[in-house]
């Protein structure tokens, strides 16, 4: 039996007591944490963030271990290892992780004490790190550009030829199910993604295919794009559809013998298929 994200939000966002032993699970997946959030009002954002995302997590695993959880399955990010990468050098689950913002510290503080716990415990550990998830219903700056482009606006990405790994939601999913079944899995940090890294430039154009409709770009110059984000405060959202973020997935494809199932033009379909609002 498995446990996911509904029945565990309470306990590690409170850091609550749960009884797992009352529902006797093989398997904890985690997903529940505390996530990006844009216009933080916590006086201390990182406490905030190391309340949920890494006390919570720990008290949960503990008590996991304590019920008999034989696997514990914990949803990190690519946070973990960085912002950005230098094209066609991807992140692999070997780099030093370089953790950037108060969010990417928590997760690999959680990922650390995780390790002891299995250590300690003999609990298995799978830790994943995801980039971007897009899929129906996926919100925040993915599903604004949808609507720019579904609207017709012109979009000065005409000249950005960069490289960034995504993961489609239903790939998530199926590698979480690879990682909840095979026994090469424990113990084990995967890097996952579609296995097909865009350019955001490519990545506008597939978006306008699914929601068929045309693309209209402005082939403004990058670094023009860079000071325009500075200078509006915009700095960060300037680098991630402008930067290189990639990820390699030749572990969980040598490991684990796991090949993403879907496409990222039918990712980008099944996106669009949900999208809501004007």
């Amino acid at each position: 039996m498995a446990v996911g994200v509904n029945e565990l939000r309470f306990a590690a966002e409170n850091q609550s007591e749960w009884s797992p032993a009352s529902l006797k699970p093989d398997i904890l997946i985690h997903l529940a944490a505390r996530v990006h959030v844009m216009d933080d009002r916590a006086l201390n954002p990182l406490a905030e963030f190391r309340r949920v995302n890494v006390n919570g997590t720990l008290t949960l695993a503990k008590q996991a271990a304590a019920a008999g959880v034989k696997r514990f399955v914990f949803m990190s990010s690519v946070k973990v290892n960085g912002e950005s990468t230098q094209a066609g050098h991807p992140f692999t689950e070997i780099d030093a992780p370089a953790p950037q913002d108060a969010y990417g510290v928590s997760k690999y503080e959680a990922e650390q004490g995780l390790r002891e716990i299995a250590a300690q415990t003999g609990m298995e550990v799978v830790i994943i790190r995801p980039p971007l998830v897009y899929g129906p219903g996926v919100k925040a700056n993915f599903a604004s550009l949808m609507r720019a482009i579904q609207n017709g606006w012109p979009l000065p990405l005409g000249a950005v030829h960069n490289r960034r790994s995504l993961v489609a939601l239903d790939n998530l999913v199926d590698f979480v199910v690879t990682c909840v079944n095979h026994p090469h899995a424990v113990n084990q940090t995967f890097m996952v993604s579609d296995g097909c890294d865009l350019s955001t430039t490519e990545l506008v154009c597939g978006l306008a295919d699914a929601l068929q409709v045309s693309h209209r770009f402005l082939p403004v110059p990058v670094w023009l794009l860079h000071a325009g984000g500075a200078l509006l405060g915009r700095r960060a959202a300037v680098q991630r559809l402008c930067g290189n973020l990639q990820v390699d997935i030749s572990k969980a494809r040598h490991l684990l013998g796991w090949v993403p199932p879907v496409t990222v033009g039918e990712g980008l379909r099944r996106t669009a298929s949900g999208l809501t609002g004007p």
